[in-house]
């Protein structure tokens, strides 16, 4: 699905680096191809894959002062200790995923060290994660095909609440950093297609 996405990206990272691992950011509007344009990558490429909607803010953390900022949705301060600090030493460790469902951390999942570690997910490159990457990569779908995509994959009642609160809250985060600028690789989408 993303053959010349996935060229781009592969002819931007190095076959030897001297980071271990070599960070990898997704970031991007919801509904634009995150998650499986790192499912695709990681095909390619030895790495972990990490989520970002695993590290979302838990109940009690969801204070309006936070939910207020620009990408303040997202558990960052966790996501750091978790696996960015973890990650640069080159070891193993473990993370607790976050479950939406459940609104509770899950068991912890075991990360085994890799050549190479993607990190997808809105709000991945937050200025205060983004400095850790190696390469930063911003996707953009057009709100038409956002929404269509969404409607498709949650249903019209759960793509009220994407359009109505999630949505807003990430174009908040977008344009308030100014997240695209910040990315060394842009991939956008209308009708399908990249443009």
């Amino acid at each position: 699905m993303f053959e010349n996405e996935i060229k781009k990206i592969l002819e931007a990272v190095p076959e030897k680096s001297g980071h271990m691992p070599y960070i990898i950011a997704i970031d991007g509007r919801c509904a634009s191809g995150k998650t499986t344009l790192a499912a695709e990558l990681s095909e390619k490429l030895d790495c972990n894959v990490f989520h970002m909607d695993d590290f979302f803010l838990r109940p009690c953390q969801r204070t309006e002062e936070r939910l207020s900022e620009a990408g303040g949705n997202c558990d960052r301060e966790r996501f750091y200790d978790e696996v960015i600090a973890p990650l640069k030493t080159g070891e193993g460790f473990s993370y607790r995923p976050f479950d939406c469902k459940s609104m509770s951390l899950l068991d912890p999942v075991s990360v085994s060290p890799k050549k190479y570690a993607v990190i997808e997910g809105s709000y991945s490159c937050h200025p205060i994660l983004s400095e850790n990457y190696h390469l930063r990569i911003f996707m953009s779908v057009s709100p038409d095909e956002q929404m269509r995509r969404i409607i498709g994959r949650c249903g019209s009642e759960r793509a009220e609440m994407f359009r109505d609160r999630w949505i807003p809250m990430e174009e908040k985060y977008f344009t308030e950093l100014d997240v695209k600028s910040s990315c060394d690789i842009c991939f956008e989408y209308e009708n399908g297609e990249l443009i």
